[in-house]
């Protein structure tokens, strides 16, 4: 049995909408009200109650900018939370599969980060998700897979996607940060990854103890935010203009990476995980949501 925690956010519905494709899986899916992870004791009680195999967390406090105001929640989920499931997890020798963020990388680098590069995060979310990691690993050693990936959408809630096509559909311009590079992430191209390292796993191809670590994962390419706006209005035919601006014009209460690009060699040559092209999930995307 897998347990995909905060099964009610974005990733959390991606794995449940994919669970059909992987019939020789079987999931169990616990939504905050479900299942509180800031609470050690209904962890362990969860765990007790259900034949848990695998977890996949989920589960996370993802407002940047609320983070700052909100820091003890934040820290409650991101790395209370996480600790208490690495601690359940290593104690019933349970791999954990948790994400992370490319916001623990700040720097003045410009070349796609790898796995062992120095780490630098600005404000609450980003530290909150490396301490989360850290106390993660150190719960868990040889059983926590830790993997960082950026700017994710899809169809489901509320993301960047949905945020332009709302906008672009009210507004003739938009003005949109060029100085921000990363990449974007389709969640259901991050689940699938998943689910296909549990299945290689579980059929005897990737050995379990090869997880443990930290693996980066988003789509393939390099963008702007604004470029990734030009390129949502271009595919759905909006005639929405956008403006390029610096991020010093569009001040936020949290620091964003200024370059955060991330390398993904290791999880392609290591666990042979096929990565597509941003744009190409990106048009995969918007045929979902024009249907």
């Amino acid at each position: 049995m897998i347990l995909i925690t905060g099964a009610k956010g974005q990733l959390g519905q991606c794995f449940e909408q994919l669970a059909t494709d992987f019939p020789q899986l079987s999931f169990v899916f616990a939504a905050s009200g479900d299942l509180d992870i800031g609470d050690r004791a209904a962890v362990q009680r969860f765990f007790t109650r259900h034949s848990i195999q695998w977890c996949i967390n989920c589960a996370a406090y993802t407002a940047v900018d609320k983070a700052e105001s909100e820091s003890a929640q934040a820290k409650r989920i991101n790395v209370t939370g996480v600790k208490n499931l690495a601690e359940v997890c290593a104690a019933q020798n349970i791999p954990l599969i948790h994400f992370s963020t490319d916001y623990v990388y700040h720097s003045k680098q410009n070349l796609p980060f790898r796995e062992e590069d120095a780490v630098s995060p600005k404000g609450v979310y980003a530290r909150t998700k490396l301490q989360g990691e850290r106390a993660a690993r150190k719960a868990h050693p040889a059983g926590v897979m830790i993997i960082r990936t950026s700017w994710v959408y899809s169809a489901i809630g509320h993301n960047f996607v949905k945020t332009m096509l709302r906008l672009g559909a009210e507004r003739p311009v938009l003005n949109v940060v060029f100085d921000q590079i990363g990449t974007p992430t389709y969640a259901p191209d991050l689940a699938a990854a998943v689910l296909s390292i549990i299945d290689k796993t579980m059929r005897g191809e990737i050995a379990r103890e090869t997880l443990a670590g930290i693996w980066h994962y988003s789509n393939e390419g390099v963008t702007s935010w604004y470029d990734f706006a030009e390129a949502i209005f271009d595919i759905q035919g909006l005639p929405c203009r956008v403006q390029p601006i610096e991020t010093k014009d569009f001040p936020t209460p949290a620091q964003r990476p200024p370059f955060s690009v991330l390398n993904k060699s290791k999880i392609k040559s290591q666990l042979g995980i096929d990565i597509p092209h941003w744009r190409e999930s990106l048009v995969r995307c918007l045929n979902v949501l024009d249907r």
